[in-house]
């Protein structure tokens, strides 16, 4: 049985491919399973030094699969998807080098909380995104009413979550939840220029960086200037990161959290 989702690689790109377009690559049972499996083989792939996230056909991912939901689904099938949802999620904001997330078609419940763990997104004139769980009764359930927060502001994510409603992609690049928007055509091009331009730089200086701005993000400022020193030991001084950044701590009577 093929894959639903996919792991490949086009130079020193990795692409994770969702692989349902009959389905608007919704999730069913044995794709995040699938996904794992693609992170995984991302994380492990020491020639890419990008990655991005992609879906086949028309659409990027149309969330949770509502024609094997309707059918009926027991709780403990609930649970498992829950974990391994989570798990998903967990996994894509800790892979080792950059994530872009290249919209086309539909990103919405599940699918656009896949989006926006990617550290941003390209989208073509086609992409819609939304959080349509609050009309169906279900919940956003990887971190998505965080993300959301962090990237659009309170207030936008908060009247996305609440209402329900679609936004496309100009408006998507007008709150800051997209980076770019490109024609169809272009919409991969344009992606592979982004990654060529990234992939010409250190991959441990951009693993590093994408840590600190991660780690930044819940950090105070005395927090976030020992990370950077430690990162600054390990790409330039040779040091162990985590042997020296314990040391500051220590020097400045902080504690790890």
């Amino acid at each position: 049985m093929e894959e639903s989702v996919q792991y490949s690689r086009k130079g020193n790109v990795g692409i994770i491919t969702f692989n349902r377009p009959h389905r608007l690559n919704a999730i069913n049972e044995g794709f995040l399973d699938h996904f794992m499996a693609a992170l995984i083989k991302a994380m492990k792939d020491d020639d890419a030094v990008t990655v991005i996230m992609t879906g086949a056909g028309k659409s990027f991912c149309a969330g949770e699969d509502l024609k094997e939901t309707s059918s009926g689904k027991s709780f403990e099938k609930w649970i498992r998807e829950a974990d391994l949802l989570q798990d998903v999620q967990r996994l894509t904001l800790r892979l080792n080098k950059p994530l872009i997330g290249m919209v086309r078609g539909y990103a919405v419940g599940g699918g656009c909380e896949f989006a926006l763990s990617c550290d941003f997104r390209v989208a073509d004139e086609t992409a819609r995104f939304g959080f349509p769980e609050t009309g169906i009764g279900l919940t956003i359930t990887q971190a998505g009413t965080k993300l959301l927060s962090q990237i659009v502001g309170l207030g936008k994510a908060k009247e996305l979550a609440f209402t329900g409603e679609f936004i496309d992609a100009q408006e998507a690049l007008r709150i800051g939840m997209v980076n770019y928007v490109y024609r169809a055509d272009e919409l991969e091009e344009k992606t592979l220029t982004l990654c060529e331009k990234i992939g010409k730089r250190s991959p441990l200086s951009l693993r590093l960086t994408r840590t600190a701005i991660d780690l930044g993000l819940n950090s105070s400022f005395e927090q976030i200037l020992e990370i950077e020193a430690a990162h600054l030991m390990a790409v330039g001084g040779g040091g162990n990161e985590k042997t020296f950044l314990e040391k500051r701590m220590k020097e400045h009577g902080m504690k790890k959290e």
